[in-house]
Formats: C-alpha cells, structure tokens, sequence
C-alpha cells in the first residue's frame, strides 16, 4: 500500500511541475483550459450576484490601467480578451482570475488615491494570474487531501493507536506548515511581478508602497500572528517593495524614455 500510494504521488508530482515567473517551482496539474473555464465561469457568477458599477468616468479610469499593464503581459496573456469590471463593493479589494478577468471594487478607490497606487493593486492582481497562482492552489488542496486521505488508510490498515489524534495533528500541521505559507509565497510573488509589471508599463512604482501604507491604516481590528495569516504582515510586504524600488524605477525610467507614460483619470 505504501509502494502505491507513493508512486501515485510522485507520478502526480512529475506531471505537474512547472517554474514560476520569478523561478519558483510549482506544482500545477490542471490544464490551461480548465483554469480558464473555471475562471470565467466564476467570473459570471459574480456579475450575476453582485451589482455592477456604470459611471463611464469611473470604468474608463480603470480599464485605462488595465491597457497599460496587460501590455507588459507575456503574449500568451496580453493576446487574450481580457474583461474589466468595476463592482459596486465597498471593501477595498481587486481580483484577477484565469481567462482574462479583473474585478476592481469601487471601494478600492478611496485607498488607492492615484492611478500609480491602482495600478500596484491591479498588477498584484494580475501577478496572480499569471504566475498560475490558481493552479497551484487547487492543485495544492487536492495532493493535500490526498496526503491526508493515505495517511489515513495507511494507519487504518496498520491498526496504529491513537489514529484520530495523529490525523488531527497531521491536519494541523498541513495547514500551518503548507498552506498558509503557501499563501504568503503567493502574495510575496505577486507583489514582486507587479511591482515590475507597474514600473514596465510606466507607472510610478513607488506607488505600490504607498498603497500598502493606505492599506495598513484603512485596515481595522487586530491582525492574526504572521505565520497564521494567508498574507503577509504590511511590515513585511511594505519592507520587501522598498527593497526592489531601484530596479523598478530604472524599468519605470526605460519604459517613460520609449514613450510609455499612463495618463489615466
């Protein structure tokens, strides 16, 4: 049982490794076209549930710093169709998700102050999309629960005492030794190729640390521990933008002298 439950994994593992936009190898066993399917049909979903913002002012500012980013995409992502929605949600929040999707909410905008700080958000966003932050996760989840599901058998079958015990610790350990982690390497990620995708479609990348400090002080109530948090603390992820700001200033500075200057509204 031990012998095929680990071949299954590796056989599993094997086919599914990939290497992220910033190096890091990823696991992603779902193809392109279901990661897009259930990207558009989550997307529907949501226009279905949640109001929509109309003010042509207000969408054409938006979808202005969705042009200059998707420009910078690699290709196979700026020749998609892409869709821009703004939704009447008063949370400060932006999504992206496969098949060419992005969702800014109108309460988004009274933190992120200038099109520089939008576009930090919506590049973090897209970074996400593109570096098959999706994939991963789902992925992640189901060899999770495979894990967990052969461990299981795996003491059934050997008649181990204390079987529950071991399960619930193994579940806990998943959680704050894989997954939550995992998150915060996404977020980190995403910041890092939105950073870079900002600065090379001329914004201002300084932007990206001053919506964070909109975000820290708009925030409310206290924050869990770091490592019991999906995203990193503000601290951190403000500490790790500062840290690249040269390099992306001087990809800011390259993509201003080629002509590249948003002028959004």
């Amino acid at each position: 049982m031990k012998k095929i439950i680990s071949i299954l994994a590796i056989a599993l593992l094997v086919s599914g490794c990939k290497t992220s936009p910033t190096g890091r190898t990823q696991i992603a066993l779902y193809s392109d076209q279901k990661m897009n399917e259930m990207g558009s049909a989550s997307f529907e979903q949501m226009k279905k549930e949640q109001a929509i913002e109309t003010d042509p002012s207000m969408n054409a500012y938006v979808k202005c710093i969705a042009e200059h980013l998707i420009a910078e995409l690699p290709s196979n992502y700026a020749n998609q169709q892409w869709e821009v929605v703004v939704f009447k949600e008063p949370s400060a929040n932006a999504f992206a998700l496969p098949g060419g999707k992005i969702g800014v909410h109108t309460g988004l905008l009274n933190v992120a102050k200038n099109q520089d700080q939008l576009a930090a958000v919506m590049g973090h966003e897209v970074g996400h999309v593109i570096a098959e932050h999706s994939n991963e996760r789902v992925s992640q989840n189901s060899l999770l629960q495979f894990g967990l599901q052969a461990s299981s058998t795996a003491l059934q079958m050997g008649n181990v005492e204390y079987r529950n015990a071991i399960m619930q610790g193994l579940g806990l350990g998943a959680q704050y030794g894989v997954a939550l982690p995992f998150g915060r390497t996404h977020e980190s990620e995403a910041d890092v190729i939105g950073l870079d995708l900002m600065a090379k479609a001329g914004f201002q990348p300084e932007g990206s640390v001053a919506l964070w400090k909109n975000m820290e002080a708009a925030s409310s109530g206290e924050r869990p521990p770091e490592f019991m948090s999906t995203h990193p603390a503000p601290q951190s992820r403000i500490a790790n933008l500062t840290s690249k700001l040269d390099e992306a200033s001087r990809l800011k500075q390259a993509a201003w002298q080629s002509g590249k200057k948003p002028q959004c509204k």
